[in-house]
Formats: structure tokens, C-alpha cells, sequence
């Protein structure tokens, strides 16, 4: 997960702050060298790290700090609120036209940052209030006309393309004319990428931008390349004038050092954050709630964001009411897992939440499988199985202990478990109802 060890160290440096009563100068700099450190071997920028450090500090020892009531606390708001000021401070947005022009977005980087199908997923973040359209601009990398058609039908954008015989200002030219005619307002150029920037990489996209009105250029990064993303940024910046950049791969970065130097370096946004490869893992990036998280105090704003674009609210109704009615089967269980599924790994969701947990825990302790041992043996019941738990005899649990490769201890364990989930369910719907007050002692009704 992004920042891991970097959370863990500030953790570290932040509650031996904390444990002290009272701090002077020397403590408040033997503690900033740590978070120094720390920053250092997360891949931060040389002078990011420095000037960050002495901005810090600068706030730091000084006599409202000093002579607080709480100067551990203090220190660490001020890191907190100098961090978000690094990542940018405010989020933001892609400038777009009015709907009744065309907002023309290109997308460029280097190959393997995951370019295509950043493209693909920025677009349906648009569906609902633009008609998105994709194009294939990227003529020269094998399959990657059909890379982008693969992603823009699993996201419900069409892709307009020309075929790899056509120079790519021309393709975005006739993409222009194809929006107009078909009222598509909002297109994205999938440009093509390179091993590492050359001059024809970089002209090309010179004469896409003289070619048609670029609203916005955006580059996509990969986030585990440290600081050769912010080297990589410096230079498209400097040849084409990038608008923002989105970074990619965040989530298997456990240092954080582009998204940390980026902004400071470039003087470029930072627009979006890929957390993995579905489409709900490309995150709006919020430089305030990213700072909280590399300081372990969590993220609990965009895990609620995540759950309000990702759980389907009918189906939450729907099994709210079969919780009152006791009426719970293995088809409720398995909607259930595939809600929880849409939020991310059991570790993402921690790490969003306040201390870091996700950051603490080990594969061994984070039995990421279970879930889908689990489906797995639902899988194997029948609809009537399914349906009906109390079918479940010995000779049903070894056949679906066959079927889904688990021993049938762990079939006999999963029965056991829905029903005493179902007894929870009678013995709350009984409570709702004023029956067992006396039973529980608790006020329900009341």
C-alpha cells in the first residue's frame, strides 16, 4: 500500500512528540531530522525534503508552539497542514468548456505507466454529466488501438480510431469532426508512448496541439518510479506545458516520493491517483485527505465516497429488510461479499482508517483469500441450497466441500455461521419489536 513505511516512521517520530510533556528547540529538531530521514528514503526530492524540513521548523520553535498546553500536538498539525500544502493544498479539477462545446483532453506519458487505461477510466468518470468519446491516437505500439477498445467497452466509452496507416494529428482532426457530427463533447487522445522520451515523441505532440485546440494536457506517471516520475514530468512540462498530471501504481508504492514531489517540482496539479486496477480505484486526488493518510490519522472522506459510488443503495433496502425479517440466506451472504469487494482489499479499507492499521498488517495477519474460499463454497450449492441453508445435510456439505476444493470443516463452519447470524437477526427483530426488553435490559422503543 502507498506510504507504508513512511507512515509507519512518522508514526514513530510523531508519538515520541506526543509522549513529551513539554518540548524545546532541540527536541522539536531532533524530531524534524527523523521525519527528514523518513522522507529522504521515501524517494522525496533532495530539496523538497530540505525546504519542507526548514518550513517546518521555521513554524515550529516558536512561542505559541513552545508554551501550548499540547506542543506534540501542535508540531504535528503544523507537519500536517505543511504536507498538504506539498501535495497542493486544494483538489483539483479538469477544466472543461461549456456542453455545447467540445472539451478536448490529451493524455500522454511513457509506456508502461498505464496510460490506456488511465484514459479509459478518467473518461467514465464523465459519462454522466458529458458524452465522453475515446481516440486512438497511438499508432505505433502493437495492439494498442485494441488495448484501448478493450477498456473503453468495459467502461461504456466508444472509441473513435482511424487504423495505424494515419498520422496522429490527423486522427485527433477527424476525431474533432466525428464529435461534432455525433455530439460527443468531450473527447480524450490516447497519444503514444515511448521507453523514454525522445524528440519525435515530443514533436508529435507538438503538432497534435497545433492541430486542434487542446482544453487540457495531462501526463500519466508511474508513481513506482520514484523520482524519475518527477524527472519525467520536468521534462514533458517543459517541452508541451502539461495542465496536471495523474499518478498511477500509487497503490503498490510503499514509498510515496512522486506524489510528495511532483506538485513542489513541477508546479503541476496533481489530478488523479490510481489504487488499483478497477475503474472505482482512480481516485480524485485530495492533497488534504492524502496527508492524513501518509501521517496515519486515515482517510475516512474517501472511503465513504467509495462506498457511496460503489454500493448499490436498492440492494443495501433490500437486505436491511430481510435483516428485520430473519429471512438472510447464502444468496444475501454472497451480494454482501461482491458489495464489500467494490470498496477494495480488507487492507485498503484499513489503511483508511486513523493509525495506519492497513500499514501494520502483514499478508499472514490479512487473510485476503478467505472471502473467496467462502464464495467459493456458495458457488458450489445449488439455487435451492442457496436459498435454503436448512437442505445442508452431510452428504449436500461433502459434495459442495468437493466442489469448491475446501475441506467440508470449513462447509460445516460457514453453515454454523449463518445460523447464528439468522438467531442474532430473530433476537434483534425481537428487541425492535418490544419483545426481550427485559431479557437484554437495553431501552429499546423506548
Amino acid at each position: 500500500m502507498a506510504f507504508d513505511s513512511l507512515t509507519e516512521k512518522l508514526t514513530k517520530v510523531f508519538k515520541n512528540l506526543r509522549g513529551k510533556g513539554k518540548l524545546n528547540e532541540n527536541d522539536v529538531k531532533a524530531a524534524l531530522k527523523e521525519v527528514k530521514i523518513a522522507l529522504l528514503e521515501a524517494d522525496v526530492n533532495f530539496k523538497v525534503a530540505k525546504n519542507f524540513i526548514k518550513t517546518v521548523e521555521e513554524r515550529a520553535i516558536g512561542q505559541d508552539v513552545m508554551n501550548s498546553l499540547t506542543p506534540g500536538q501542535m508540531v504535528i498539525k503544523i507537519v500536517n497542514e505543511e504536507m498538504t500544502a506539498l501535495l497542493g493544498s486544494e483538489k483539483t479539477e479538469l477544466t472543461l468548456k461549456p456542453t455545447q462545446e467540445i472539451t478536448v483532453i490529451m493524455m500522454c506519458g511513457l509506456q508502461g505507466a498505464g496510460k490506456t487505461t488511465t484514459t479509459a477510466k478518467i473518461a467514465a468518470k464523465f459519462k454522466g454529466t458529458r458524452k465522453p468519446l475515446l481516440v486512438a491516437c497511438d499508432v505505433y505500439r502493437p495492439a494498442a488501438i485494441k488495448q484501448l477498445q478493450v477498456n473503453g467497452e468495459k467502461v461504456g466509452v466508444p472509441v473513435f480510431t482511424m487504423g495505424d496507416g494515419h498520422k496522429p494529428p490527423n486522427i485527433a482532426k477527424a476525431a474533432i469532426e466525428h464529435a461534432k457530427n455525433n455530439d460527443y463533447n468531450m473527447i480524450f487522445l490516447d497519444t503514444a508512448g515511448r521507453l523514454q522520451i525522445d524528440e519525435d515523441m515530443m514533436q508529435e505532440l507538438v503538432d497534435i496541439k497545433e492541430a486542434v485546440d487542446v482544453t487540457q494536457t495531462l501526463l500519466v506517471v508511474d508513481a513506482m518510479t520514484g523520482q524519475e516520475a518527477v524527472n519525467v514530468a520536468t521534462t514533458f512540462d517543459s517541452k508541451i506545458e502539461l495542465d496536471g498530471v495523474v499518478l498511477t501504481k500509487l497503490d503498490g508504492d510503499t514509498r510515496g516520493g512522486a506524489a510528495l514531489s511532483i506538485r513542489s517540482v513541477t508546479g503541476k496539479p496533481i489530478l488523479y491517483a490510481g489504487m488499483g486496477e478497477k475503474l472505482s480505484d482512480l481516485e480524485q486526488f485530495y492533497p488534504d485527505r492524502m496527508a492524513n493518510r501518509i501521517l496515519g490519522m486515515g482517510d475516512i472522506l474517501t472511503l465513504i465516497d467509495k462506498a457511496q459510488s460503489a454500493l448499490d443503495a436498492e440492494k443495501a433496502k433490500e437486505l436491511e429488510q430481510k435483516f428485520k425479517k430473519a429471512e438472510f440466506d447464502f444468496n444475501d451472504m454472497l451480494a454482501q461479499f461482491e458489495q464489500i469487494g467494490k470498496l477494495g482489499s480488507i487492507k485498503d479499507i484499513l489503511g483508511m482508517m486513523p493509525g495506519g492499521l492497513g500499514g501494520k498488517l502483514d499478508d499472514s495477519m490479512v487473510d485476503e483469500k478467505a472471502m473467496d474460499r467462502v464464495k467459493s463454497i456458495i458457488y458450489s450449492m445449488t439455487k435451492a441450497e442457496r436459498a435454503n441453508p436448512n437442505l445442508l445435510n452431510p452428504s449436500r456439505k461433502h459434495r459442495i466441500a468437493k466442489g469448491s476444493g475446501v475441506d467440508v470443516a470449513e462447509v460445516n463452519k460457514l453453515v454454523k455461521q449463518m445460523e447464528q447470524m439468522k438467531k442474532v437477526m430473530k433476537q434483534m427483530s425481537g428487541m425492535m419489536k418490544g419483545k426481550g426488553k427485559k431479557k437484554f435490559g437495553l431501552p429499546f422503543g423506548l
